[in-house]
């Protein structure tokens, strides 16, 4: 998991929160506590994949144009950070002669796959709008 996932999900689920659903990437940088430019990059990939649009000019920033009902934690993941799961490195070297070091990436690799799926399949069950709802059910418990 890498932490884009997370900047892209909570900007969404701030985006549905506001009224137009709509804010520039300063706001939005000031409430993920991140720096704008990496926001813009977050915010290009959501944009380029349909999960906001932008206005342009004074007063412009990134609206939200997915429904945040039906959009889920697992879809954000598959546009943002797929396949983060499985580091970039792994032990063990498929040329040499012993079982365990020729072997253990080939299996590593599946685990790691495994646990994506079983990962996409619990964040499927949660929508922008399900995040939402757990945060103000919180801030009212507190």
């Amino acid at each position: 998991m890498n932490s884009d996932f997370v900047i892209a999900s909570h900007s969404l689920v701030l985006l549905a929160n506001l009224p137009g659903h709509m804010a520039n990437s300063e706001t939005i940088a000031e409430n993920v506590c991140t720096n704008p430019a990496r926001v813009r990059k977050v915010m290009s990939t959501l944009r380029k994949n349909g999960y906001v649009k932008t206005k342009e000019g004074i007063g412009g920033g990134y609206i939200l144009s997915c429904d945040p009902e039906k959009t889920t934690l697992s879809q954000i993941y598959l546009t943002i950070s797929s396949g983060s799961l499985k580091p970039h490195w792994c032990t063990g070297d498929p040329e040499q002669a012993c079982v365990i070091s020729s072997n253990t990436q080939g299996v590593m690799d599946q685990i790691f796959n495994e646990a994506e799926l079983h990962l996409q399949s619990y964040l499927n069950q949660i929508t922008i709008s399900g995040v939402l709802a757990r945060i103000k059910n919180l801030e009212e418990n507190l």
